[in-house]
């Protein structure tokens, strides 16, 4: 199985000291993607967000980033919200990424949590759904190899056009990213795509009726079978007291953050040590810990790839860079 680090260059506070600016949250990003390779670990991913507390707006420029300083993991978003994105240029941007990579650019589609992108980009959120089938529509004909002919409601039509650059030996790998949507998971089924899927609460038990849905689905649309992956939160330190101590604060000032937003009550630590609980979303503690809960939930789910999103909340680097050479060097080995 595959294992890896997502991040979406959080940018809140830490205790007392003040959130970093934008281009030091950038730079730290292209440090933990080095980070990652370095402890021997497979992926990287950078979420896209258009907010004040996310640094990352346009993650395939990160990535290409990293590219430059690495030789061998994947590189990929996690997401590109192509709702409010134009297809054309989502393709350019990773196909470009891969030829940096030398083949090593993914995309994790999707439909987005947050919802700056849309006005920001003159979209309507009462059409969120249909722009997402649209644009995905569009996206995997423009991965083909010739010419698009191409009409659609979002954008202006297409015809003859074959966009460049194209991608050596291979498609651009497209994910599907979901939260839990059942019509999500079947989407991504009937197309043949692979699967992400976001835990970020409740039991990941649960989401196993979504992955036969998947596999299903899959098999309706006469696919092979397809990689399943899930992204969830999580730190890895020497030991469970710090592991807790030091991920708890900043976890909770970020979830009461957005909490607030979507009329969640505050974060607090009996919430938290549930989460963190053998059944629960939270993969907080030692080596040995972590490395039992993935283990868990890859046999539970059936899993090809496990991404964990350690910044939160917005740690001090040394203590992400040590999480990250933990998870490479400790939970890995005992997980594979």
């Amino acid at each position: 199985m595959e294992l890896g680090l997502t991040t979406f260059a959080e940018l809140y506070p830490t205790g007392d000291r003040p959130a970093p600016t934008a281009a030091e949250r950038l730079r730290q990003v292209v440090d933990e993607a080095v980070a990652t390779e370095a402890a021997g670990l497979d992926v990287y991913g950078v979420g896209e967000h258009h907010r004040q507390d996310f640094a990352a707006s346009s993650p395939a420029v990160v990535l290409a980033a990293a590219a430059a300083r690495t030789e061998r993991i994947q590189l990929t978003s996690a997401v590109t919200v192509l709702s409010s994105d134009d297809p054309v240029r989502v393709y350019q941007d990773f196909a470009t990424l891969d030829g940096l990579s030398n083949g090593r650019a993914e995309l994790m589609a999707g439909r987005g949590s947050f919802t700056e992108s849309f006005p920001l980009f003159g979209y309507d959120l009462a059409d969120y759904d249909a722009l997402f089938e649209e644009k995905l529509a569009l996206l995997l004909r423009v991965r083909e190899e010739g010419p698009v002919t191409w009409t659609g409601r979002f954008r202006a039509p297409l015809h003859d056009a074959t966009v460049y650059p194209r991608t050596d030996d291979r498609p651009l790998p497209v994910w599907i990213a979901v939260g839990g949507s059942p019509e999500s998971v079947i989407r991504a089924g009937l197309l043949g795509l692979p699967l992400a899927i976001a835990i970020i609460g409740g039991e990941p038990a649960r989401f196993k009726p979504l992955v036969e849905l998947y596999h299903r689905a899959l098999a309706e649309g006469g696919h092979e079978q397809q990689p399943v992956a899930v992204h969830a939160h999580g730190y890895v330190a020497d030991t469970d007291a710090r592991a807790v101590a030091e991920f708890y604060e900043p976890y909770a000032l970020a979830m009461s953050t957005i909490g607030r937003e979507r009329g969640w009550g505050p974060m607090t630590h009996e919430q938290f040590d549930a989460l963190r609980s053998q059944r629960g979303s939270l993969f907080v503690g030692t080596p040995d810990y972590v490395a039992g809960k993935i283990a868990e939930v890859r046999d539970t789910l059936g899993l090809d790839r496990f991404m964990l999103h350690t910044s939160v909340g917005t740690l001090p680097p040394a203590q992400v860079l040590h999480s990250i050479d933990l998870l490479g060097t400790k939970v890995a080995p005992q997980v594979r």
